[in-house]
C-alpha cells in the first residue's frame, strides 16, 4: 500500500510539474494503406489514420506532446516534427538512421517531446525514403494562453499545405532512379490540402475552396510539403501581409506573391474586400525552377469565394500573375525583405562572437557506374550530390544511438571537413572531374559553440537553388549573394541586427548564404537539402553536439520503446 501511495505522489508531482509548463496532449498515428483517387488515378497509398494529407496537430507553446505511431504497413516508418527544436529530446526528432532506427511493421513508438520557446506554423512528415509524399500534415503551435499575436487578431485561421501528387507509387519511382542512376520521374500535379484543382485532368471536383466573409482578416498558414519543388504562391487581386516565417515572427510586409521552398512555412494575413466584389479569385502555385533536370511544369489552383446572402452564379473569375519559372531576382528580393521582429518580447539573439567559421560547398556531382552496367546519369555515370564533396552514406544503425552508447567506431567518422578539400571556381567553369567522395562523416561541436556557416552553391552539373534544412536548431540568415563568397568583403555587409531566423534556407542558385547559430542542443542533428531527390543522392550530413557540463545541458537517455534496427 505504501508503495502504491508513493507512486501516486510521484505521478501527482509529475503532473503538477507539467501542468505548470503546459498541457500534455496525446495523439495516435496509425500508419495504414488507403485508396486515394486524384486525376482519375486511384492509388493505394501510405497514410496516417487513412487521411491524405494527414491529421492536424495543434498544441500551445510549453505543451508536451505524446504521439504514438503504430506501423500497419510493410514499409519502415519514421516521423519528423519539422522545425521543432527537440531540446535534449533528439530521440524524438525522427530522421531514419540518424536519431532512430525506423518503426518496423507491427511495431509502435511514442514520440515524446515538449515545445519550448516556440510558437507558429510548422509541419510533420515521414523522414525515410520518399514516404513524405503522402505522410505529412500541419503542426500548429499556438502562443501560450492569453498571449496575443504581435499582429491583428485574425477572424479565422486556415492552414494551406502544398504537396505533390504522383499517379504512380513514389517509392517505385525513387527505387527505379536509384537502380538506373538517372533522374527520377516527376510528379503529376501539385496540391493544396491534397487537392489539385481545375487545371488538371478530371480534377474540378477536387478543388480547395476558401469561403470568406467581406471586411475580415484571415491568417493563412502556408506550408510547402512538396517533395522536390520550390513554389510561388499568389491570390488574384489580393495583397498578403507576411507576419511569420518558419514559426518566427517577422517585421510585417505586403506582397502579391510569395516563394516557399520545401520545408518552409509562411504565415500571411489576408484582409478581405470591404464590399462584396461580385467575383471569385484564383489562388495558385507553380514551381520556381533553377536546375537543369526535368520538372513538373503545372499549376495548382484553388478558389477564394466571398460569401453572399444572394446566390450568385457565373461570377467572373480573376487569375493571379505568377513570376516566370526561373525568376531568381524575385526570389532574392523576397528573401531580402524577410526580417526578424527583433523586439523586446521577441528578440533576435544573433551570435556576435563566433567560435567556428565553416565553409561548405553544396551541389550535384556524379559517381562512377558499376562494372558491366549502364547508368542513366551524365555521360553514363550515376547522379550524386554532396556537401564539401562528401556524399553522405546512410549507416545501417542510428547515429545518435551509436554516439550515446560509445560504439561509434565503424559507424561514422567525427572528421567532417571544415572547408572543401579542393578549391575551384565554385560558380564558374566546372572542373573536369565531377566525381564525389563517399562517407558517413559528422561535424563535432562542443556544447554552446557559436557557429558561422557559409553555404556555397557550385556549378558542377549546373548551378541550382538548394533549400537546406537544419534539424535541432533555428539559425539566423546574416547574408547572401551571388558568385563566389568573398571572406574579406562579404562579411562587412552582414545583417547582425534583425536577420530572419529560420530552419530552412534556400542557398541561392549560383550564390551563397551565410548563417549563424548557437550549438546549445546536445545530440546528433541532420542537415540536408529538402529537395528529396538531392537528399537521396547524398546532399546531407550531420552535426554532433556534445553534452555540456551541467545536468540541463545533457542529452536525456533513450526511451525504452526506441525502435531497434
Amino acid at each position: 500500500m505504501v508503495g502504491f501511495v508513493r507512486i501516486l505522489v510521484a505521478i501527482t508531482l509529475l503532473v503538477s510539474v507539467y501542468s505548470v509548463a503546459g498541457t500534455t496532449r496525446h495523439y495516435e498515428f496509425n500508419i495504414q494503406l488507403q485508396n486515394v483517387t486524384r486525376l482519375c488515378h486511384t492509388r493505394s497509398m501510405v497514410t496516417v489514420n487513412g487521411k491524405f494529407p494527414g491529421p492536424r496537430i495543434v498544441a500551445r507553446e510549453g505543451d508536451r506532446l505524446l504521439i504514438k505511431v503504430t506501423n500497419h504497413v510493410s514499409n519502415n516508418i519514421t516521423i519528423h516534427w519539422h522545425g521543432i527544436r527537440q531540446l535534449r529530446s533528439g530521440w524524438a526528432d525522427g530522421p531514419a538512421y540518424v536519431t532512430q532506427c525506423p518503426i518496423q511493421t507491427g511495431q509502435s513508438y511514442v514520440y515524446n517531446y515538449t515545445v519550448i520557446g516556440q510558437r507558429g506554423t510548422l509541419f510533420w512528415h515521414a523522414h525515410i525514403s520518399w514516404l513524405r509524399a503522402s505522410l505529412y500534415g500541419p503542426l500548429i503551435i499556438l502562443p501560450k494562453l492569453n498571449v496575443p499575436y504581435p499582429f491583428t487578431k485574425p477572424y479565422k485561421e486556415v492552414p494551406i499545405i502544398f504537396g505533390e501528387w504522383f499517379n504512380t507509387d513514389p517509392e517505385a519511382i525513387i527505387a527505379q532512379a536509384t537502380q538506373t542512376g538517372g533522374g527520377p520521374n516527376v510528379s503529376d500535379a501539385y496540391t493544396f490540402n491534397g487537392l489539385p484543382g481545375p487545371l488538371y485532368n478530371c480534377s474540378a471536383k477536387d478543388t480547395l475552396k476558401l469561403k470568406v466573409k467581406q471586411a475580415k482578416t484571415y491568417l493563412l498558414r502556408l506550408i510547402n510539403a512538396a517533395l522536390n519543388d520550390e513554389l510561388f504562391f499568389s491570390i488574384a487581386n489580393h495583397t498578403l501581409t507576411v507576419v511569420e516565417a518558419d514559426a518566427i515572427y517577422t517585421k510585417p510586409f505586403d506582397t502579391e506573391t510569395l516563394i516557399l521552398a520545401p520545408g518552409q512555412t509562411t504565415n500571411v494575413l489576408l484582409k478581405t474586400k470591404l464590399k462584396f466584389p461580385g467575383a471569385s479569385f484564383v489562388m495558385s502555385a507553380r514551381p520556381y525552377v533553377t536546375g537543369q533536370g526535368t520538372f513538373d511544369n503545372s499549376t495548382v489552383a484553388g478558389i477564394l469565394e466571398y460569401e453572399s446572402s444572394i446566390p450568385m452564379k457565373n461570377l467572373p473569375l480573376f487569375k493571379p500573375a505568377l513570376p516566370p519559372l526561373n525568376d531568381t531576382s524575385f526570389v532574392t528580393q523576397f528573401s531580402n525583405r524577410l526580417r526578424s521582429l527583433a523586439s523586446a518580447q521577441f528578440p533576435a539573439n544573433v551570435p556576435q562572437k563566433i567560435d567556428r567559421h565553416l565553409f561548405f560547398t553544396v551541389g550535384l556531382g556524379t559517381s562512377p557506374c558499376e562494372k558491366n552496367k549502364t547508368c542513366q546519369g551524365p555521360n553514363g555515370t550515376r547522379f550524386a550530390a554532396s556537401i564539401n564533396n562528401v556524399s553522405f552514406v546512410q549507416p545501417s544503425v542510428a547515429l545518435l544511438q551509436s554516439h550515446y552508447s560509445g560504439q561509434s567506431e565503424g559507424v561514422y567518422s567525427p572528421y567532417f571537413p571544415i572547408t572543401p578539400l579542393h578549391w575551384f571556381n565554385y560558380t564558374g567553369t566546372p572542373p573536369n572531374n565531377t566525381f564525389v567522395s563517399n562517407g558517413t562523416k559528422l561535424m563535432v561541436l562542443p556544447f554552446n559553440t557559436s557557429v558561422e556557416l557559409v553555404l556555397q552553391d557550385t556549378s558542377i552539373l549546373g548551378v541550382e537553388s538548394h533549400p537546406l534544412h537544419l534539424h535541432g536548431f533555428n539559425f539566423f540568415v546574416v547574408g547572401q549573394g551571388f558568385g563566389n563568397y568573398d571572406p574579406n568583403k562579404d562579411p562587412k555587409n552582414f545583417n547582425l541586427v534583425d536577420p530572419i531566423e529560420r530552419n530552412t534556407v534556400g542557398v541561392p542558385s549560383g550564390g551563397w548564404v551565410a548563417i549563424r547559430f548557437l550549438a546549445d542542443n546536445p545530440g546528433v542533428w541532420f542537415m540536408h537539402c529538402h529537395l528529396e531527390v538531392h537528399t537521396n543522392w547524398g546532399l546531407k550530413m550531420a552535426w554532433l553536439v556534445l553534452d555540456g557540463k551541467l545536468p540541463n545541458q545533457k542529452l536525456l537517455p533513450p526511451p525504452v520503446d526506441l525502435p531497434k534496427c
